[in-house]
């Protein structure tokens, strides 16, 4: 259910630490995904991004560094996982530090890569520095060709670089690839498939979120450690669930802002690419440990999904561990958990283990159900007979001497369902009138787990409008 089989058109980024991969990652893909930083051993997790370079379509792959000099304490198991990416490789990028000059460790990897059997590409990075001019020579003593002089990070030499990875690579287009797959579905008669679902999954560090990305990916795509901080990068998943494209995407464990402060840059950064993330996000699924109360962090984490206008489903992690605590347990934690979240009451709780894989699918599928209601629509007239029944029992409060009447209202767009009201005088709602709207539309039109925006317009005899938004 995870990945694609096989070594089908997979660039691999590989070298030391430090030597610039990630830049050129960025560079090529044409976005800011993988975390750059000085410090060695920033890269933990293995970054995919699918990328097109005249005509051909490829998966470029970012990992972390290998061999070199690191003091992160992980780094032996993020260099077990781009051996693991290496193995898959249709094409071996090795990218080393030019500046530096050829090194024991670049021997290594050259090794390694020679031990897979796909084609290998040198690149001698930090080129725009002179220093690195005079030892580009050095690095034939590899016995690898081609052999490119790049700089990731001013672009030179990246175009002939892509024009030698290219020339491995089978080349079936994408314009000849959106043919075939046109042909295919006329002839099966099937319709194309429905949009992907973005699902980033978020939380504070340590509660989770990696380990369950891997149990519904059913593979082992995350680096999973008992430290907390493990996750720097958005990592990007792809699977298939029952009939549906999901792009499942673990983000950083986002902590206090001082915490963050204190921890260094590459935190801080960390935490700027989960926000992210959630604004590209169609759902969020924050994660929460079952086994401790709700925090204030939670509670922001909460409030930062709720103003990015994506849905919200709370999974209660490590639910094996508390279920035994008797028949009420359940509902009461819910309540509570729903109290201390105030800013995603509306959202659906479900009980999981990452662990033990219970009631993952139940958790993917409530996913599913919020993402499709975040995309509901509902009709101008229908609309209408829904606000006449709700003002008549109860009508917005008059902060004047004028009664406030809702005129009438549509809905201007979904994701998220944003509706607009005309009054008669007033340009905004008490707050918790505005609740009270909320809770009605969701009890008659759905909803599920999904910020709901109101704007007031209030309109004049004159025929000006007053607008509050």
């Amino acid at each position: 259910m995870g990945g694609r089989s096989g070594r089908e058109k997979r660039v691999v980024l590989v070298g030391r630490p430090n030597v610039g991969k990630s830049t050129l990652f960025n560079r090529v893909a044409g976005t800011r995904r993988a975390i750059v930083s000085p410090d060695a051993g920033t890269t933990r997790d293995v970054l995919r991004q699918t990328v097109e370079w005249l005509g051909t379509e490829f998966d470029l792959v970012d990992t972390g560094g290998l061999f070199g000099v690191s003091n992160d304490p992980l780094h032996a198991e993020v260099t077990a996982r781009a051996l693991k990416a290496i193995d898959r490789a249709s094409v071996i990028v090795l990218l080393t530090d030019g500046r530096e000059g050829l090194v024991p460790a670049d021997t290594e990897i050259a090794t390694e890569a020679h031990r897979v059997g796909a084609p290998i590409v040198v690149a001698v990075n930090k080129v725009d520095d002179r220093r690195a001019q005079d030892q580009i020579a050095e690095f034939y003593e590899l016995g690898i060709t081609p052999l490119m002089p790049v700089s990731a990070e001013h672009g030179v030499g990246v175009g002939d670089l892509l024009d030698a990875i290219v020339a491995y690579l089978p080349r079936r287009s994408v314009k000849q690839k959106s043919h075939e797959l046109e042909a295919w579905n006329e002839l099966s008669g099937k319709r194309v498939a429905e949009p992907e679902i973005s699902i980033a999954i978020v939380g504070r560090p340590n509660v989770g979120k990696s380990s369950l990305v891997n149990l519904v990916a059913d593979e082992d795509r995350v680096l999973v450690t008992q430290f907390a901080g493990t996750t720097r990068d958005a990592i990007d998943t792809s699977v298939r669930w029952h009939g549906h494209r999901l792009r499942l995407v673990d983000t950083a464990g986002i902590r206090r802002p001082g915490r963050v402060a204190r921890s260094g840059m590459v935190e801080s950064v960390s935490v700027i690419v989960a926000r992210r993330a959630l604004k590209r996000a169609d759902v969020a699924v924050l994660v929460v440990d079952a086994t401790v109360d709700a925090t204030k962090q939670d509670a922001g984490i909460a409030g930062e999904a709720e103003r990015a206008g994506c849905g919200i489903v709370i999974a209660a992690n490590k639910w094996d561990l508390v279920k035994s605590r008797g028949a009420g347990f359940s509902k009461e934690f819910d309540e509570k958990l729903r109290d201390e979240l105030k800013f995603a009451q509306f959202a659906p709780v479900v009980h999981v283990s990452a662990l033990t894989g219970e009631r993952a699918p139940k958790l993917i599928a409530k996913a599913i159900e919020v993402a499709k209601a975040r995309t509901v629509h509902v009709a101008t007239g229908e609309l209408n007979r829904f606000v006449k029944q709700v003002t008549r029992k109860h009508p917005p409060a008059s902060p004047g001497r004028r009664e406030v009447r809702i005129l009438y209202a549509t809905q201007v767009t979904a994701t998220p369902p944003t509706f607009l009201f005309f009054t008669n005088v007033a340009t905004r709602f008490h707050f918790s009138y505005e609740r009270f709207l909320r809770n009605q539309l969701r009890a008659t039109f759905g909803f599920l787990g999904t910020p709901i925006r109101l704007r007031v317009r209030a309109r004049r005899s004159e025929g000006r409008d007053i607008r509050r938004e």
